[in-house]
């Protein structure tokens, strides 16, 4: 009897962690660490461009934040790029769900940053990830467009 218990209590368990999984996927714009960050429209966004990963500068709400999941306006106007780096080569590109660069919105590969190593657009609902192409298993991060 007691090992039926414990199988029970076991199936209770994941049950309910598949629960409260499937009710964070759906609260996507809640705020949490899996539903992004809303940019305002006319934000430029900045990143420390690190090998391991895209580290945001600005605005303050992706401010030290890994990768951020980016949630933009569709129809809106936004500008991305990277201002300081780890010294490796990077750049920045915009990607569709087919893993290729929307509009040319993709910058050379630099090691130092500079004025070119920024992207203006409006965003569009084709829109996916931004990357670098240098490191595309690390520095990738969601674009949502709403």
């Amino acid at each position: 009897m007691l090992e039926l218990t414990g199988v029970a209590a076991s199936t209770a368990f994941i049950a309910g962690c598949g629960d409260n999984g499937g009710n964070g996927g759906n609260g996507g714009n809640g705020g949490n660490d899996d539903g992004g960050v809303e940019i305002d429209p006319g934000t430029q966004i900045e990143f420390d461009g690190q090998t391991s990963g895209w580290l945001g500068i600005a605005p303050d709400s992706i401010a030290d934040e890994e990768n951020p999941t980016l949630i933009l306006q569709k129809g809106e106007t936004y500008e991305i790029g990277w201002t300081t780096g780890d010294g490796n080569p990077h750049n920045i590109a915009i990607y569709d769900e087919n893993d290729e660069v929307i509009d040319d919105l993709v910058t050379e590969q630099a090691a130092e940053p500079g004025d070119d190593q920024w992207l203006e657009f409006e965003a569009s609902s084709e829109m996916v990830t931004y990357i670098c192409e240098v490191h595309p298993n690390t520095m990738v991060a969601d674009i949502q467009v709403e």
